[in-house]
Formats: C-alpha cells, sequence, structure tokens
C-alpha cells in the first residue's frame, strides 16, 4: 500500500494506513519477545539491542 500511495499508481486515500499496520504488528512482535524474555528472568537492554542489530546491520551493508 506505502509502495502504490509514493508511486501515485493508484489513488489510496488512507495511504499512511500501510505504515500504521507495519507499527503495530511489529510493536506486538517486538512486545512478545520482551514479554519472553522478562518472564523467563533473562531480559536486558543490552541483550535485546544487540540481537535487534545482529539481526538488522547486515542488510545495511551491501554484498
Amino acid at each position: 500500500m506505502v509502495l502504490f500511495y509514493h508511486a501515485d499508481l493508484i489513488s489510496l486515500p488512507q495511504g499512511f494506513l500501510g505504515v500504521d499496520i507495519f507499527f503495530v504488528i511489529s510493536g506486538y512482535l517486538i512486545t512478545g519477545m520482551v514479554a519472553k524474555d522478562f518472564s523467563q528472568g533473562r531480559f536486558s537492554f543490552a541483550g535485546f539491542y544487540f540481537r535487534r542489530a545482529k539481526r538488522l546491520l547486515p542488510a545495511a551493508y551491501p554484498p
């Protein structure tokens, strides 16, 4: 939806709805991971951010 909105391929009056849905779903998933770690007594901010960086940073560097 977001790509179609910005490319002006079709008229979407609710073009930002796709971004909102993405944030809701990602917030739900991340909250679930944090809650699971917290309930098991192994949550740490450093570990949380390390796992996020390990997952996201490889995509930031070209092959």
